[in-house]
C-alpha cells in the first residue's frame, strides 16, 4: 500500500498547563510550568510508532513534545488562535477597555476585534490540515485547545458557536479516525496515555 493511500488517524496531544491557562488568560507564547513538563517527562510513554509527529511552533508545545521525548515537524497550521491585541490579558481585562469587543467576539464567530483572527478562520486552516490527513497513516499532533475544539466541530459537521461548549483539557489527547469517506471522533479529553 502506497504511504500516502494509507487510512487517516490524528492523535491529537493538547500542551501542558502554562500561567496563562491558570489565570484564564489569552495566552502569549509563554513557556510550560517547569512542573508540568517535569511530570510529562515522568510519564516514561510514547504513542506506538505514528508515521509523522507534527506540532504547532508555540513555545508551550515544542516543550510537551520534548517533555515526551518526540522530535516533531513544526506545522504552522497547527498555531494557535491568533488574539490579536488581547494576547496576555485576562477576560477581565479585556471587558474593561473593549466590553463590546469581547461580546461579540463570544456571539460571533466571524468576528476579530482583537485584530487577530476569528474562530471562522481557526476552522477553515484546520480544515485545510485535516483534509491533507486523510491518506497519511497515523499523525501524532501537539498542538493548542483551540485547534482541536475546530477539528472536533469539523468531524462533528457542529455549527460555529458550538466551539464555545467544548472543553478540552491541558495534556490531554483527541483521537480521530478516517474511514475513507469522512473522519469519526474516537475519544476525546482523556488523559494523557498512548495506546496503540
Amino acid at each position: 500500500m502506497e504511504h500516502n493511500k494509507q487510512a487517516g488517524r490524528i492523535t491529537f496531544v493538547s500542551h501542558a498547563p502554562t500561567a496563562a491557562i491558570r489565570a484564564a488568560a489569552f495566552p502569549l507564547d509563554e513557556p510550560v510550568e517547569p512542573a508540568k513538563l517535569e511530570a510529562l517527562r515522568s510519564l516514561g510513554r510514547k504513542p506506538a510508532r505514528p508515521n509523522r509527529i507534527e506540532a504547532a511552533p508555540e513555545l508551550r508545545t515544542r516543550q510537551t513534545a520534548a517533555a515526551l521525548g518526540l522530535d516533531p515537524t513544526q506545522s504552522p497550521e497547527l498555531r494557535d488562535l491568533d488574539y490579536g491585541t488581547w494576547a496576555g490579558k485576562s477576560p477581565e481585562e479585556v471587558h474593561a477597555f473593549d466590553p463590546g469587543g469581547l461580546g461579540q467576539w463570544l456571539s460571533d464567530t466571524s468576528a476579530a476585534p482583537h485584530g487577530g483572527e476569528s474562530i471562522d478562520s481557526l476552522v477553515i486552516r484546520v480544515e485545510h490540515w485535516l483534509t491533507a490527513h486523510r491518506h497519511t497513516g497515523h499523525t501524532l499532533a501537539i498542538t493548542h485547545p483551540a485547534v482541536i475544539r475546530a477539528t472536533i466541530l469539523l468531524t462533528l459537521q457542529a455549527p460555529a458557536q458550538s466551539f464555545w461548549r467544548i472543553d478540552i483539557p491541558p495534556a490531554s489527547i483527541t483521537d480521530l479516525r478516517w474511514n475513507g469517506h469522512a473522519w469519526t471522533l474516537r475519544s476525546t479529553g482523556g488523559p494523557l496515555a498512548f495506546s496503540s
